[in-house]
């Protein structure tokens, strides 16, 4: 069995990282670890966390000095993970019990690097809201006007990453990478199995409509390096899409 290691950025999260944790402790496929990073400077919440942790020798703890985004703490968590695999799952997601299982098995099988799952969308009282079904990405235009890859759903291979990192943004970051990959020919595959709760909450970056235009254009602008016009033309068609689902 190969390694896996689940990179977990943390910030003011006290209330859904217990969750968290167990739904990746309690996986069928039980060769992980997990790298936590602790991304909050005032530290409240650090000794709770080291209680909930201190019982397996699975969890790596990380304490960044300064608060530096949770792109940035994903980087520091690859550079100090030893998984063949990486998966990542932020602080108040959860994951299926047969999650990274059913994952590696569909990887292996398929001989692919990249794989993203259907998700559900769950609000903060964990009730229903929607759900994300995972499709095939080979190309940028197939997800250049629509970033619909789950982050807390993604399993992939170290090895492919190379020089590629997280960008320094409040959100979007995510997408900036997958585009990178996929730009170096990486082929993103869906696994249609809804194996990911994903919770949206009113005070998270995700949630901010301003800072998503303002890092979707600097995705299209800065890190895809497209002029203003061709720039705003995939910013609206991302707010567009956004609006739709």
């Amino acid at each position: 069995m190969k390694l896996v290691s689940v990179i977990i950025p943390y910030f003011k999260k006290k209330k859904y990282i217990a969750d968290t944790i167990n739904s990746v402790l309690n996986q069928t496929y039980n060769n992980f670890e997990i790298v936590i990073i602790y991304d909050d400077p005032e530290k409240n919440d650090l000794e709770y966390i080291k209680k909930l942790v201190s019982s397996d020798h699975r969890v790596k703890l990380i304490i960044n000095e300064k608060n530096v985004g949770a792109g940035m703490s994903r980087n520091i968590g690859i550079d100090k993970s030893e998984g063949t695999f990486i998966a990542f799952i932020d602080a108040d997601d959860m994951w299926k019990k047969t999650k990274l299982e059913d994952q590696i098995k569909f990887m292996q099988s398929e001989s692919i690097n990249f794989c993203h799952t259907t998700y559900k969308i769950i609000n903060e009282r964990n009730e229903f809201c929607s759900s994300r079904r995972a499709r095939n990405f080979f190309n940028i235009k197939d997800i250049i006007k629509s970033c619909d890859i789950g982050l807390s759903t993604v399993l992939l291979k170290k090895e492919i990453l190379g020089s590629n990192k997280f960008p320094d943004l409040k959100t979007k970051e995510d997408f900036v990478l997958w585009l990178k990959l996929i730009s170096n020919n990486v082929k993103i595959y869906g696994l249609d199995k809804e194996l990911t709760l994903w919770r949206k909450t009113n005070n998270s970056l995700s949630s901010s409509s301003f800072q998503k235009i303002i890092d979707g254009f600097r995705v299209y602008n800065v890190y895809m390096k497209y002029n203003m016009v061709k720039s705003i033309y995939y910013l609206l068609c991302l707010s567009i899409n956004f609006l739709k689902k």
